[in-house]
Protein backbone atom coordinates (compact mmCIF):
# COMPACT_ATOMS: atom_id res chain seq x y z
CA UNK A 1 0.00 0.00 0.00
CA UNK A 2 1.34 3.33 -0.94
CA UNK A 3 -0.15 6.70 0.10
CA UNK A 4 0.32 10.03 -1.98
CA UNK A 5 0.69 13.16 0.34
CA UNK A 6 1.31 16.70 1.01
CA UNK A 7 2.32 16.94 4.57
CA UNK A 8 0.59 20.81 4.87
CA UNK A 9 -3.19 18.56 4.20
CA UNK A 10 -4.86 18.21 7.09
CA UNK A 11 -6.79 14.99 5.46
CA UNK A 12 -3.52 13.23 4.58
CA UNK A 13 -2.49 13.75 7.68
CA UNK A 14 -5.83 11.72 8.83
CA UNK A 15 -5.45 9.42 6.60
CA UNK A 16 -1.70 8.68 8.05
CA UNK A 17 -2.68 8.83 11.44
CA UNK A 18 -5.71 6.33 10.42
CA UNK A 19 -3.54 3.95 8.88
CA UNK A 20 -0.92 3.87 11.66
CA UNK A 21 -4.08 2.87 14.29
CA UNK A 22 -4.82 0.49 12.13
CA UNK A 23 -1.19 -0.94 11.76
CA UNK A 24 -1.34 -0.79 8.20
CA UNK A 25 1.89 -1.17 6.54
CA UNK A 26 2.58 1.44 3.76
CA UNK A 27 5.08 4.02 1.91
CA UNK A 28 4.68 7.32 2.04
CA UNK A 29 4.97 9.80 -1.19
CA UNK A 30 5.18 13.31 -0.52
CA UNK A 31 4.07 13.60 -4.31
CA UNK A 32 5.26 17.73 -4.43
CA UNK A 33 8.81 16.23 -4.01
CA UNK A 34 8.70 13.32 -5.92
CA UNK A 35 6.05 13.95 -8.56
CA UNK A 36 4.28 11.36 -10.55
CA UNK A 37 5.38 10.86 -14.09
CA UNK A 38 2.57 11.12 -16.96
CA UNK A 39 2.68 6.82 -16.81
CA UNK A 40 2.45 7.03 -13.33
CA UNK A 41 -1.02 9.36 -13.47
CA UNK A 42 -2.32 7.40 -16.03
CA UNK A 43 -1.81 4.26 -13.76
CA UNK A 44 -3.38 5.41 -10.87
CA UNK A 45 -5.92 7.10 -12.51
CA UNK A 46 -6.69 3.88 -14.20
CA UNK A 47 -6.68 1.62 -10.58
CA UNK A 48 -8.96 5.17 -9.39
CA UNK A 49 -11.02 3.99 -12.47
CA UNK A 50 -11.41 7.71 -12.73
CA UNK A 51 -10.42 10.58 -15.29
CA UNK A 52 -7.88 13.02 -14.76
CA UNK A 53 -10.16 16.12 -14.34
CA UNK A 54 -12.02 13.93 -11.51
CA UNK A 55 -8.49 14.51 -9.26
CA UNK A 56 -7.62 17.49 -10.09
CA UNK A 57 -8.14 20.48 -7.53
CA UNK A 58 -9.15 23.09 -9.89
CA UNK A 59 -9.69 26.13 -6.99
CA UNK A 60 -5.33 25.94 -7.01
CA UNK A 61 -4.24 29.10 -8.24
CA UNK A 62 -2.46 27.20 -10.39
CA UNK A 63 -5.62 25.59 -11.80
CA UNK A 64 -7.08 28.98 -12.61
CA UNK A 65 -3.78 30.38 -13.91
CA UNK A 66 -3.97 27.58 -16.57
CA UNK A 67 -7.91 27.88 -17.43
CA UNK A 68 -8.91 24.52 -16.28
CA UNK A 69 -12.12 24.80 -15.32
CA UNK A 70 -12.64 26.06 -19.48
CA UNK A 71 -10.74 22.89 -20.52
CA UNK A 72 -13.40 19.85 -21.92
CA UNK A 73 -13.81 17.15 -19.97
CA UNK A 74 -13.60 14.57 -22.81
CA UNK A 75 -11.24 11.48 -23.99
CA UNK A 76 -9.35 13.37 -26.51
CA UNK A 77 -8.39 16.08 -23.69
CA UNK A 78 -7.56 13.38 -21.62
CA UNK A 79 -3.40 13.89 -22.49
CA UNK A 80 -3.29 17.29 -21.82
CA UNK A 81 -4.90 17.09 -18.38
CA UNK A 82 -2.39 14.47 -17.16
CA UNK A 83 0.03 16.51 -18.15
CA UNK A 84 -1.11 19.56 -16.17
CA UNK A 85 -1.25 17.08 -13.21
CA UNK A 86 2.16 16.11 -13.95
CA UNK A 87 3.70 19.40 -14.50
CA UNK A 88 1.90 20.88 -11.52
CA UNK A 89 1.44 18.42 -9.11
CA UNK A 90 -0.07 20.35 -6.84
CA UNK A 91 -3.03 20.34 -8.94
CA UNK A 92 -3.57 16.08 -7.89
CA UNK A 93 -6.24 15.55 -5.47
CA UNK A 94 -5.17 14.31 -2.05
CA UNK A 95 -4.78 11.88 -0.36
CA UNK A 96 -4.57 8.71 -3.07
CA UNK A 97 -3.95 5.45 -1.10
CA UNK A 98 -3.44 2.64 -3.61
CA UNK A 99 -4.78 -0.75 -2.12
CA UNK A 100 -2.79 -4.23 -2.04
CA UNK A 101 -5.53 -5.42 -4.49
CA UNK A 102 -4.82 -3.16 -7.08
CA UNK A 103 -7.26 -0.64 -6.45
CA UNK A 104 -7.03 2.77 -5.42
CA UNK A 105 -9.18 5.54 -3.52
CA UNK A 106 -8.79 9.41 -2.97
CA UNK A 107 -8.60 8.90 0.88
CA UNK A 108 -10.60 11.97 1.78
CA UNK A 109 -12.64 10.57 4.16
CA UNK A 110 -12.29 8.14 7.41
CA UNK A 111 -14.49 5.67 5.21
CA UNK A 112 -12.49 5.77 2.14
CA UNK A 113 -9.02 5.17 4.14
CA UNK A 114 -11.05 2.38 5.70
CA UNK A 115 -12.24 1.30 2.60
CA UNK A 116 -8.54 0.95 1.15
CA UNK A 117 -7.66 -0.83 4.31
CA UNK A 118 -10.20 -3.56 3.55
CA UNK A 119 -8.95 -4.68 0.07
Amino acid sequence: MEIWINPACSKCRSAVKLLDAEGAEYTVRRYLEDPPTEDELRAVLERLGLEPWDITRTQEAEAKELGLRSWPKEPAERDRWIAALAGHPRLIQRPIITADDGSAVVGRSEEAVRDALSR
